[in-house]
């Protein structure tokens, strides 16, 4: 197993799985040059690909809320709201290399220093995040985060999964999420507050069901075993496994025709599935969800992975 990673927003390039006959799976979306990871943010609606997403992951509405009685007013880059971090979050960010892989160390550790006031958030926050592999074909993600003052934090790993091949399509890939719930959104895809019950729903995937063309819904984990996702081509399984209380699932980026993905990909609405591990979108602005708040000085920590197995006939 191989992964690849830049340091322009942390970004996964790359995960090469070996397969069922012997071959290397690229089982990511990604470019082949870093200009494009720089232009694909230029998109009508930026897909980004393999990259980190902070200081706030997911939609919050009007890009408010109040923090310790004061209203704080974020820069608004989705209508009137907030996504992923503002007009330019943490996924185009340069990082820094703090740590690389060695023979005895099959980890890579990246940091961001983000100022006070970048995006309107308050305090300045110190993120790295650690990829690791591991000789169980896993890739663990870990996050970790610490600021100078109270502020909001919410992270993810926002890699395009497609378990045979970047090349193909995700529909007949089966999908499990172990989750009982969704929350429910509005026209614009904020949080209500209220959840939705998934007993008889479409997207009830408590056992496997092939993927959806489309969707952008947050499930509320019943515990640590979040999802998983079989490409019965390649024979790969993968198992996603997190301490967050949600997975964000997301089917139906693309490029728009206007920038070739790696190996000349085309890539398609249905070309890869996000499993986004975080805390709630909109969180601060609801108190019955999990909290958000990151204390001054305290440490945030979060970490989701990603399992790799061949499973033969």
């Amino acid at each position: 197993m191989e992964v690849s990673v830049i340091n322009y927003g942390a970004t996964i390039t790359s995960i090469k799985i070996p397969n069922s006959n012997g071959l290397k799976t690229d089982v990511v979306l990604g470019f082949d040059k870093l200009e494009d990871y720089i232009k694909s943010f230029d998109l009508p609606s930026a897909p980004y690909l393999g990259a980190v997403v902070g200081r706030y992951a997911g939609r919050i509405n009007k890009a408010s809320f109040i923090l310790n009685g004061e209203k704080i007013q974020l820069t608004q880059n989705h209508n009137t709201h907030q996504i992923h971090g503002g007009e330019s979050g943490f996924s185009q960010k340069v990082w820094t290399i703090k740590r690389i892989p060695s023979d005895e160390n099959q980890s890579i550790t990246l940091e961001y220093l983000s100022c006070h006031n970048e995006e309107n958030f308050p305090g300045t926050l110190t993120v790295s995040v650690t990829y690791t592999l591991t000789d169980e074909n896993e890739l663990i993600v870990d996050f970790s985060a610490k600021s100078t003052e109270d502020t909001v934090v919410n992270l993810t790993q926002h890699s395009y999964f497609n378990l045979n091949g970047h090349l193909e399509n995700i529909n007949h890939q089966k999908v499990t999420i172990n989750a009982d719930q969704i929350l429910e959104t509005t026209e614009e895809l904020i949080p209500t507050g209220k959840f939705i019950p998934l007993k008889n729903h479409d997207y009830d995937f408590s056992t496997a069901k092939d993927c959806p063309s489309i969707i952008d819904n947050t499930f509320v984990l019943n515990d640590s075993k979040a999802a998983s996702l079989y490409g019965e081509k390649s024979k790969i399984k993968m198992t996603v496994v997190t301490n967050q209380p949600a997975v964000h699932v997301y089917v139906g980026g693309n490029c728009f025709g206007q920038i070739k993905g790696k190996e000349n990909a085309d890539y398609h609405t249905t070309s890869g599935i996000c499993f986004e591990t975080q805390n709630f979108p909109d969180a601060p602005n609801h108190s019955h969800f999990p909290n958000a708040i990151l204390k001054k000085d305290e440490c945030y920590t979060h970490q989701t992975i990603f399992k790799f197995e061949n499973q033969l006939p």
